[in-house]
């Protein structure tokens, strides 16, 4: 059975909500992914349905799909690291291959119990980020199970969070941008030690005695992204490619999601490049000043 996810936040606006998420029916990560690294730390379990990657003094473990995608939406119902998670990172994010690659960025950094926790965004195109927003999160993402999304076009790329966007990426190439649209990309996930800059900018390090340290994975959706083919065309190119998808490859956000978009930012965003005139002293770059990224 669906579940349906709104933010709390907007209760009153459910009856206008046409976008609020339903998480649809799961595949199985026995047939679509597959544990890459850490020797045994990443399970899959219940036949399938559930996944779980864990890190400790040793090790931590990832996985990535079978299938790469260009272009479509992606949804991972994820758990993130109870407690003291501080150090720690759980990545979950789309990457292509090769020197030049491009990635669409979900990482969750650790903290210490009872702070918020926060999530690290970027955009790669042609091996190139530095295009980070952080954002608090408005609930305990590790009581329970939560949706991420990325909706990819040729127009633009949309993170979501329980259905709610909270960032856009918009295609900028007339300007300049470079903008990921022709390498496919697989999804990968990743729990790692990273207390060199993870948790208030590396001045809080990994607690040890609290490992091992676990993030679970259910409800992978990705009916509506088009699986890229080695004969280089796609699943949304072919005959059987179905209406939701396409609408998809060329959606926009409504007023509504404009309007989500910009809650989130007014009062979750921690970091945003844009803005960050010290990091780039010769001017901000050229897609913060053409539209508010």
């Amino acid at each position: 059975m669906a579940t349906i996810l709104c933010p709390p936040n907007y209760v009153l606006l459910i009856s206008l909500m046409v976008g609020c998420f339903v998480a649809a029916s799961a595949s199985n990560f026995n047939q679509d992914f597959q544990v890459t690294w850490g020797d045994g730390r990443g399970k899959t379990l219940n036949n399938g349905e559930l996944l779980t990657l864990s890190l400790d003094k040793a090790s931590g473990s990832g996985f990535q799909s079978n299938n790469e995608y260009l272009f479509g939406k992606i949804d991972m119902q994820i758990k993130l690291v109870p407690g003291n998670s501080a150090g720690t990172v759980t990545a979950y994010y789309l990457r292509s291959e090769g020197t030049s690659w491009d990635e669409i960025d979900f990482e969750f950094l650790g903290n210490l119990s009872g702070d918020p926790y926060i999530v690290h965004t970027n955009v790669f195109s042609q091996g190139k980020g530095n295009k980070e927003q952080q954002f608090y999160l408005w609930f305990d993402p590790t009581a329970d199970f939560h949706t991420y999304s990325i909706l990819w076009n040729a127009q633009h790329i949309v993170l979501y969070v329980d259905g709610t966007p909270i960032r856009e990426f918009k295609n900028s190439e007339s300007i300049g941008v470079p903008y990921p649209k022709n390498l496919p990309m697989r999804i990968y996930s990743s729990l790692w030690n990273a207390d060199d800059w993870a948790t208030r900018g590396g001045l809080v390090k990994t607690d040890w005695t609290q490992a091992p340290f676990t993030a679970s994975y259910r409800n992978f959706n990705a009916d509506n992204a088009c699986v890229w083919w080695s004969s280089g065309s796609t699943s949304c190119t072919s005959s059987n490619s179905n209406s939701t998808r396409s609408v998809l490859l060329s959606q926009e956000l409504d007023s509504t999601g404009q309007e989500r978009l910009q809650w989130v930012q007014k009062n979750y965003m921690v970091y945003n490049y844009c803005t960050d005139t010290k990091r780039f002293p010769q001017g901000l770059p050229p897609e913060c000043t053409a539209s508010k990224s």
